[in-house]
């Protein structure tokens, strides 16, 4: 089965490290009536002080705009923890549970799997790494400021009564989102920082 969108299209400006990293991390394999697709966001600090916002299993809310609250079900939020996210009302859903499934902190990846919940997102498994961006003719502009690269990718299945591209379109739109907000999130945090250290 194909992908319904072109990843190596979004890679494609994105350098080498970026499709090397979705070459061996994002890369799934897709069953039948499933579909995958990745989303990439760009953000103003350094990996790892995004990282430490990531990594907090426990507080997805930190950054999620669509989670209002989470709760641990299980573990303390390693490997293998449980969570219980609840959902902004307006979305068709209430709650999901989400079991974590790898995170190193070397490579600055995490992986965790929707396992329950009052949603359609059955089969649903992401995969988000954070690498730092090649470029480096920019750095001047924007203060000498490193920035990060976060890549989610993710697979899930087809719901029936949906497209492949209804369904992508809707995970991607979350996922952006939620991107987006983790870049105004730790990039107001960063320049905060640098503004206290300056006075």
């Amino acid at each position: 089965m194909k992908l319904v969108y072109n990843t190596n299209q979004i890679l494609a400006e994105r350098g080498d490290t970026a499709q090397a990293l979705a070459r061996q991390y994002h890369s799934h394999h897709l069953l039948p009536k499933q579909c995958s697709s990745l989303v990439v966001q760009t953000i103003k600090a350094p990996v790892a002080q995004v990282w430490s916002m990531v990594r907090r299993f426990d507080q997805p809310q930190c950054y999620k705009m669509f989670i209002c609250g989470c709760t641990l079900r299980r573990g303390k939020g390693g490997v293998g923890s449980i969570r219980e996210v609840n959902i902004v009302s307006g979305l068709p859903a209430e709650t999901s549970f989400e079991r974590l499934d790898k995170l190193d902190d070397d490579l600055h990846l995490m992986r965790f799997s929707v396992i329950g919940g009052d949603h359609r997102l059955v089969n649903y498994h992401s995969t988000l790494t954070l690498h730092e961006e090649e470029e480096e003719e920019e750095e001047e502009e924007d203060g000498g400021v490193r920035k990060t690269v976060a890549i989610e990718s993710y697979v899930v299945d087809v719901p029936d009564g949906n497209s492949e591209e209804e369904t992508c379109y809707f995970v991607n739109t979350i996922i952006g989102f939620n991107l987006r907000a983790l870049a105004a999130v730790t990039e107001t945090s960063r320049l905060k920082a640098t503004n206290f250290n300056s006075v």
